[in-house]
């Protein structure tokens, strides 16, 4: 069995190097970058399978260089925050981060939530076609097409991160019923999921500035307070 590559990007050296032994351990193969240049570089040489970004580095930040690489690439990305750095954490799943954790934090729960990062892109988007072969789902000017991973707006071709891929899917599929934070966590995140419900949060703003036309009164995507939320459906769908 190959193992899994994991590229650590810190510019701790102390840090580095005992985090990669450890991951060593656990069974991982790891590639380290002290910075964001080497760091964009190392993906594009070392294809990994996951990155740990620290968002403090040296040059280029952490959250740049996640902007950087969500540019090309969908490889899973867990940040690495100090701890009560919330605004880190915020900013990291906005530019497209799967995760977070926050230093100091134990090998255990690292190595947790990076199988379980991984196991949800092995298992993104695998579901069952609708019985009439239609691989595309519409509401109004809004088409996912399911087979291509793309979004259109208005005819015009959008950019989604696999995770508002699948979020907006999902959404979209019970459009018309409340979907409730518990059912999003746990068929879009999964159980094992180990972050909170603020993730959820990020990724519909997120969405809502790509799908609707005043993402700050929105009308597709609609908060329903103190459940969660419901995409509306249009009357033609």
């Amino acid at each position: 069995m190959i193992p899994t590559r994991v590229l650590v990007i810190d510019d701790e050296p102390s840090f580095t190097e005992a985090l990669s032994l450890s991951l060593k351990r656990e069974g991982f193969e790891v590639d380290t970058a002290d910075d964001g240049v080497s760091a964009l570089s190392a993906i594009a040489r070392k294809l990994p399978d996951l990155v740990l970004l620290d968002v403090m580095l040296p040059g280029i930040s952490g959250v740049d260089v996640c902007r950087e690489i969500r540019k090309t690439s969908t490889v899973p990305i867990i940040m690495v925050t100090a701890r009560g750095e919330e605004i880190d954490a915020v900013v990291a799943l906005e530019v497209g981060a799967d995760d977070y954790v926050t230093k100091p934090y134990r090998l255990r729960e690292l190595v947790a939530r990076m199988r379980a990062v991984l196991r949800r892109s092995s298992n993104e988007f695998v579901r069952e076609p609708p019985s009439n072969n239609d691989q595309k789902l519409v509401q109004g000017d809004v088409t996912l097409d399911l087979e291509r991973h793309e979004l259109r707006v208005k005819e015009k071709l959008v950019t989604l991160a696999l995770k508002e891929f699948e979020l907006l899917t999902f959404l979209i599929e019970n459009a018309g019923r409340v979907v409730t934070r518990d059912s999003l966590m746990e068929n879009v995140w999964g159980y094992d999921y180990f972050g909170d419900t603020k993730t959820i949060d990020v990724h519909i703003k997120r969405l809502r500035t790509k799908i609707e036309s005043n993402p700050a009164e929105p009308t597709k995507i609609t908060t329903i307070r103190g459940l969660g939320y419901r995409y509306e459906k249009t009357k033609s769908s």
